[in-house]
């Protein structure tokens, strides 16, 4: 090992760099012996209970670091497996691959160096996880044991990571424990996180994985998991399953408060409204609070998802709930607003003020400009709902020079105010909304009036102020 590979923590870690070759072969034969062990204590004492049962015997599986046999397992070479494991042989071992990541390991007081991390695998995770399916089978009916799982998890958990329903068929049916836990403390639905794996969730259900079962440190249920990824076909399934839609995890999460929290890139944003919908549709409740009191509509509005806001307002979502930190929704979407510009932040203004949301107390406005300002759409239907604007010199300068440029029209029209009082037509509007407050948008729909004159009493868009 050189100098170059090791980080120095002290002068006596200098002397202690060229470590002795045969202290290396013990530490690699003792971790050959130990590796059986490196699973969790569950897995340990299951797996041994499935071989008694099979064989009679507890004998720990070999560590096999063989490149030929590695080669035809990582390359799917049936042929060469049917060659290496003939009839009447068997394929229950651990490989110890080489190479892997890069980390930092403790040598010796004060001493680290740069190894290659090992990861511990079976010829069923190498298999299952790359969709060799064939070559799967073979080693199954060479005797391979299904729970193995010398690195954290099993091979089926591998095969869900990788969405290889095939693989994972196999893997169940000959034996493979639907709702075995990882050292992780994931079953395998909780592992399926990807549209890709739907086919898999199916699989596993239809072999008896538990609906409602609970991953060991987040207390995530396989409904949680599928709202929080945004998997609209997966939350269906898991509902005809019998889901239980309010369950709450360790952060006081229901499956609407996971989707409604994540965050949410914009070709996302249809995918999690759907899955919202479903929550909504098979009961879920609307107004549920975490561990810091806030709700959907909170999360929501953080995450900027305008028709997730609209869905939730419609189901009878409270428009101004505070939350542990004194902030109301409306605050949460002024918050994110320079970061979501592309998500159209203002229209979930629109929808809360629409709604009776409270305003930004006005001496606020000008900082409220200074971090919005690059999405006039919000700076309009959020000043509209006013009646007033005292602008000063203060709003100038809170917009850069080079956003007025990007907005000049608008903000024009805004720094015009400063001289000039709003127009008679904006006052009769703030009049009649003040008159409606509350039934707003149960009364302007059914006004007989055109309909440019009840979206603009809705505050729709217009690219300046008056």
């Amino acid at each position: 090992m050189s100098q170059h590979s090791s980080f120095v923590f002290s002068t006596t870690a200098l002397r202690s760099l060229q470590l002795d070759e045969d202290m290396l072969e013990r530490h690699k034969r003792q971790r050959r012996v130990a590796s059986h062990q490196l699973t969790g204590y569950m897995l340990k004492k299951e797996a041994k209970s499935n071989q008694l049962l099979a064989s009679g015997t507890s004998t720990a599986p070999e560590v096999c670091q063989d490149l030929v046999t590695q080669n035809a397992l990582y390359t799917g070479d049936l042929e060469a497996l049917r060659k290496l494991f003939p009839k009447g042989s068997r394929a229950n071992f651990i490989i110890e691959p080489r190479g892997g990541d890069m980390r930092w390991v403790a040598r010796g007081e004060g001493l680290w160096s740069l190894s290659y991390e090992q990861e511990l695998t079976t010829p069923l995770h190498i298999t299952a996880g790359r969709g060799f399916a064939d070559c799967l089978r073979l080693l199954l009916q060479r005797g391979a044991d299904v729970e193995l799982a010398p690195g954290r998890s099993t091979a089926l958990h591998e095969a869900c990571e990788s969405c290889q329903p095939e693989c994972i068929k196999l893997l169940l049916s000959h034996g493979a424990n639907a709702n075995t836990v990882s050292e992780d403390g994931l079953m395998p639905l909780h592992v399926c996180t990807i549209p890709e794996s739907l086919e898999c969730a199916r699989q596993l259900l239809q072999y008896g994985a538990a609906i409602n079962g609970r991953s060991v440190d987040e207390e995530d249920t396989p409904l949680h998991v599928a709202a929080r990824n945004g998997l609209p076909e997966h939350t269906d399934l898991y509902l005809r399953y019998g889901a239980a839609v309010d369950r709450r995890n360790d952060e006081e999460l229901t499956p609407l408060n996971a989707a409604c929290a994540h965050p949410q890139e914009v070709h996302e944003l249809q995918r999690y409204h759907r899955v919202c919908q479903l929550l909504l549709a098979a009961g879920a409740e609307v107004g549920t609070l975490d561990q810091d009191k806030r709700t959907p509509l909170h999360m929501a509005c953080k995450q900027a998802n305008a028709d997730v806001v609209d869905l939730l307002l419609a189901n009878g979502a409270c428009v101004n709930d505070m939350d542990y930190g004194g902030e109301a929704p409306m605050h949460n979407i002024l918050k994110v607003v320079c970061y979501k510009i592309s998500h159209q932040p203002e229209r979930v203004v629109r929808s809360l003020l629409n709604h009776g949301s409270i305003r930004v107390w006005p001496g606020a406005l000008p900082m409220v400009l200074k971090h919005c300002c690059g999405s006039p759409r919000t700076m309009e239907v959020l000043l509209n709902a006013y009646s007033r604007l005292k602008v000063t010199d203060a709003w100038v300068e809170a917009v850069p020079p080079e956003v007025f440029k990007e907005h000049q029209d608008f903000y024009e029209s805004l720094f015009s105010l400063a001289q000039t009082p709003r127009s008679l037509q904006h006052l009769a509007r703030c009049r009649i909304r003040v008159y409606l407050e509350g039934r707003l948008l149960k009364v302007v729909p059914k006004l007989p009036l055109p309909t440019f004159i009840k979206n603009y009493l809705l505050l729709q868009f217009r690219g300046y102020v008056h």
